[in-house]
């Protein structure tokens, strides 16, 4: 199958286990533990139907949304993934270069391998995720840069306070910092156009990879313990934390890895700008609360903040039950990954093209002409 020929996330999902070495499809794929909150994360979906609206005039449609004072064309982007290079040459640029083509929101991960300053130059809209330590000697110069490279919206992800156990990547020989194994030797063999297309030439053209972001500072390279373990003090942080980079960043600050309406509250009085309602995908705490359904709750404690929602998304009726049920934008993961796998960009770019085209499909056939006009009395509870 080529990537022009993928009708759905599903599709490329296929083709990326075709093109990635077991391991790295593993880590881009899997989830924690059990992986009962990935599941979760889909399962939610099914609890919600559409009550359609005939006879409406649906000719032209309109998929936008602002977020920050910002017009998007989509409701929906693409999450922060870490280390993509493992999946294309480069793999930063290419999910940046896909998302401003369409004209989707981006979250640069801090576990990036490709300068914030080359990413931002490509895509001066691009937003900055961030994994911070209970430590302003670290905080602080992180901000400047990000200050100094114009970014204007600040991520930080707060539901990562320790590196969960994910079994799939351990059997796979797959962990961050990478460590080569014959796991690895073998599932890189096995994959000879992976070989060429992103191990030889990320090599030969930019040597060993190195965590870019996590600081001000350059990290070390992925397949060594990285400058000043990037974990290192996450387990002390607090709200205190956060009002202080509240006070420190003049941007548009938003809390990536809020379930709790009471947290969403507490995001607000502070000063935040936006959250994003999530549980990393499943890939943290097993057994966490799907993020669709912690969403309503949320949405009516802060009805004037800005709730975004990633977790779960593969079809288009997934981000328009996500839109209905207060959510401003939702983002995707792994189907921005699989299609990374599988093409590079131009797989990125199907991957943003199958949802846009089932979004667009979907919203005519619910009987809504704007994604502006979506709320909860376009959904009922299922049976």
């Amino acid at each position: 199958m080529r990537i022009t020929d993928a009708l759905s996330i599903a599709d490329l999902r296929l083709l990326a286990k075709k093109c990635l070495p077991a391991s790295i499809f593993g880590y881009i794929d899997g989830g924690s533990e059990d992986q009962a909150t990935v599941l979760a994360n889909r399962r939610a979906f099914l609890r919600w139907s559409f009550l359609t609206r005939p006879l409406v005039n649906v000719e032209n449609r309109d998929l936008c949304t602002e977020i920050f004072d910002e017009k998007f064309k989509l409701p929906f982007g693409i999450s922060p993934m870490g280390v993509s290079s493992l999946c294309s040459f480069e793999g930063d640029l290419a999910l940046a270069a896909a998302a401003k083509n369409v004209g989707a929101p981006f979250i640069l991960s801090a576990a990036s391998t490709v300068p914030l300053e080359r990413v931002v130059k490509l895509t001066p809209n691009v937003w900055c995720q961030a994994y911070l330590p209970a430590n302003f000697d670290v905080i602080s110069p992180y901000l400047e840069r990000l200050q100094k490279a114009k970014v204007k919206v600040l991520v930080v992800t707060i539901d990562v306070q320790l590196a969960s156990t994910r079994e799939n990547e351990l059997r796979n020989g797959f962990s961050l910092p990478l460590r080569p194994n014959l796991r690895l030797f073998i599932g890189g063999i096995l994959r000879p156009g992976w070989i060429t297309r992103v191990f030889l030439k990320t090599l030969l053209l930019n040597g060993v990879p190195h965590f870019e972001n996590f600081t001000a500072e350059r990290g070390g390279p992925i397949i060594n313990a990285v400058k000043g373990d990037h974990r290192s003090g996450r387990a002390a942080m607090t709200w205190e934390e956060v009002a202080r980079i509240r006070k420190e960043w003049p941007g548009r600050l938003v809390l990536k890895g809020i379930l709790r309406a009471e947290d969403a509250f507490r995001a607000e009085q502070i000063g935040v700008d936006g959250i994003i309602v999530s549980n990393h995908g499943g890939r943290q705490l097993d057994g966490a609360v799907s993020s669709l359904d912690a969403l309503p709750a949320i949405v009516k404690a802060v009805p004037n903040l800005t709730v975004m929602l990633d977790g779960g998304i593969r079809r288009g009726t997934d981000v328009l039950k996500a839109l209905a049920l207060g959510a401003k934008c939702v983002f995707i993961g792994r189907p921005a990954m699989y299609g990374l796998g599988a093409g590079g960009e131009k797989g990125v770019l199907q991957a943003l093209n199958i949802i846009k085209n089932e979004v667009d499909v979907d919203l005519a056939l619910l009987g809504c002409a704007a994604i502006s006009s979506l709320d909860q009395s376009y959904l009922t509870p299922s049976n």
